[in-house]
């Protein structure tokens, strides 16, 4: 038996590779499944089966794909309905795998379909679940996605969540291994630990939700405390899970046409294409097209395209580095934005030399903000998370999340300058590149973020650790 997490990070998420005895199952596949048919051809294997612990709201799941490439049964759990051949699975309906089984055991809560696999080893020992969204390390899946149970409330689905993790989960071996399909940094849960492995028997000690005395009250409340507004793209791309979509081949060949400065004016015109630009920070604020959004392809790429694009058929005109074009599609294609439809070829060097009109951001580091901020007391605008806000910021600083500045565009002045700093400079820049596209001149970017401002003599707050947030 052969059991492989294999990890994304910039959408923080884990698939698996199963094999035993030539028979190889994957779960929870990302988009581009190539990569999973080279490994099981690697072990001479067949893939028999394409598990799916739910519908994936965050990122774009390649069953769909790898099932027409190996002719592998996509298995979902009760309840769950979809546009393609699929096998829905009864709870407790076990799977043969090899010498090895998977049992189907039914934990809706995160969303009503969402199911555990529990994988028995050759002797029918419980050797490990692959828990989805139901269950994280040190946390578990918020209750208000599920997309197919808009009659019910969060507090409704968080007490069905309560009763699948006490009656199917916690009732398993404290020595049977947690391999969750998320990490820190997914939208969704709250508080995930930064490990991606763990035993059951830890989680039952340390994780809240786990906790051997809560009531079901207690835990709904746990729960559903301070969940923030999901992200605009999640039902688009549980809608594509659930009812097919386009292969990701033919995705990367629209996406991939050169276009000339004159034909990617055109274009954009044509079009109201969003112009993303996914080069670095520091050669964004130099110089770039005007209205265009920087987002960059080193940066936490996907997860921000969804939170500030939203609508994942918006058409997109790419300026970036000629070698990365289909790396920045293939991304894009993850969280469901197949509407590529061409890049500027040559970058902003082409756009330059075209001489054609550009914009820049004047950005300064923490050493020059603070003679001028102390000098000129201009206000100053906080983009990061509230829990980076909760923990430390500077004092007498506004608070807008990046998620949000779109919803929060009236509170930055029009009348006098400000300035804008995230943590380390990425989403500052995010947000300087909108402000630009909204008409706002009036600002400048602090490079390096407050890491470099809590180096000055600047006042910030007392430090609060971020276990004891809410």
């Amino acid at each position: 038996m052969n059991i492989e997490q294999i990890y994304t990070g910039c959408l923080a998420q884990g698939a698996y590779y199963i094999e035993s005895n030539g028979e190889a199952a994957i779960i929870d596949p990302l988009r581009e499944v190539n990569d999973y048919i080279k490994r099981a051809e690697k072990d001479g294997a067949k893939i028999k089966y394409i598990f799916e612990t739910h519908f994936h709201a965050d990122f774009v799941s390649g069953h769909v794909t790898l099932a027409e490439q190996t002719g592998a049964t996509i298995i979902y759990g009760p309840t769950a309905k979809t546009g393609f051949d699929s096998h829905t699975a009864a709870d407790g309906e076990v799977f043969q795998l090899g010498e090895i089984t998977i049992t189907a055991l039914h934990t809706p809560g995160h969303t009503m379909e969402s199911t555990t696999y529990l994988l028995k080893d050759k002797d029918g020992k419980d050797h490990c679940i692959f828990s989805g969204d139901t269950l994280f390390l040190g946390d578990v899946g918020r209750p208000d996605l599920a997309q197919k149970a808009a009659t019910m409330t969060q507090e409704e689905l968080a007490g069905i969540l309560f009763d699948s993790l006490r009656t199917k989960i916690m009732p398993l071996a404290d020595d049977v291994t947690v391999y969750p399909a998320h990490g820190a940094g997914s939208a969704c849960g709250k508080n995930m630990m930064t490990e991606t492995v763990d035993t059951l028997g830890n989680q039952k000690r340390m994780n809240y939700a786990l906790r051997a005395d809560m009531t079901r009250e207690e835990f709904i409340q746990e729960v559903t405390d301070g969940l923030a507004a999901p992200p605009a793209y999640f039902p688009m791309n549980v809608a594509m899970n659930r009812d097919g979509y386009e292969n990701i081949d033919q995705v990367i060949i629209k996406g991939s046409r050169a276009l000339s400065p004159a034909e990617f004016e055109a274009a954009a015109n044509e079009t109201e294409a969003v112009i993303l630009d996914t080069r670095h920070e520091h050669d964004f604020v130099k110089g770039f097209i005007p209205k265009s959004i920087f987002i960059g392809i080193d940066g936490g790429f996907a997860p921000w395209v969804g939170a500030l694009i939203k609508d994942v058929k918006q058409p997109i005109l790419l300026v970036g580095d000629d070698g990365r074009i289909e790396e920045v599609i293939t991304r894009l294609s993850r969280v469901g934005f197949d509407n590529t439809i061409g890049y500027l070829k040559g970058g902003f060097a082409a756009w330059t030399a075209d001489h054609r009109e550009v914009d820049s951001i004047r950005s300064i580091p923490a050493s020059s903000f603070e003679q001028e901020v102390t000098e000129n007391k201009l206000p100053v605008f906080d983009m990061r998370k509230q829990g980076e806000w909760d923990s430390s910021h500077l004092e007498g600083a506004h608070h807008v999340c990046l998620s949000g500045l779109n919803e929060h565009l009236a509170e930055f002045p029009k009348d006098k300058n400000f300035y804008v700093h995230c943590a380390g400079g990425y989403r500052s820049v995010i947000a300087s590149s909108i402000l630009k596209m909204r008409g706002y001149h009036n600002f400048t970017d602090v490079a390096g973020g407050f890491d470099a401002i809590q180096a000055t003599h600047l006042p910030v707050t007392e430090e609060v650790c971020p276990s004891t947030l809410k």
